[in-house]
């Protein structure tokens, strides 16, 4: 397993757009894979989206809340904005992925997935 960068002193949940394109598909991937890591727990950005009582609750009490999308329209941000609630947010196009044009292969998400942890 890869070193974990959030530590264990809390909950850091993990929100990815899953978008159409290939760059949201990026971003579930490498949450997907953060998780897997032991580095955090995804859950449901439609939830929050939605405005559901206990997901809101949730990412207000979390330690981290990680929100990754995948282009600059930027749909978790600006849900997380809406709500008001606190994230620290990524975009898979900020790493050099373009949107309709790179293919996701399981290099490009182990790459982008430690460049996200770096970060977080």
């Amino acid at each position: 397993m890869a070193e974990c960068c959030c530590g264990n002193n809390g909950a850091t949940l993990l929100y990815a757009c899953s978008g159409a394109a290939n760059t949201g598909f990026l971003a579930d991937q490498v949450a997907r894979k953060i998780m897997q890591d032991g580095c955090g727990k995804m859950t449901c950005l439609a939830a929050v989206g939605a405005n559901l009582t206990g997901f809101i609750e949730s990412a207000k009490t979390a330690v981290k809340n990680i929100v990754v999308d995948g282009c600059q329209v930027a749909c978790g941000k600006k849900i997380f904005d809406k709500l008001e609630l606190p994230y620290t947010h990524f975009i898979t196009t900020a790493f050099g992925v373009e949107k309709g044009k790179t293919s996701i292969t399981p290099g490009i998400v182990d790459e982008i997935t430690v460049k996200i942890k770096e970060g977080i």
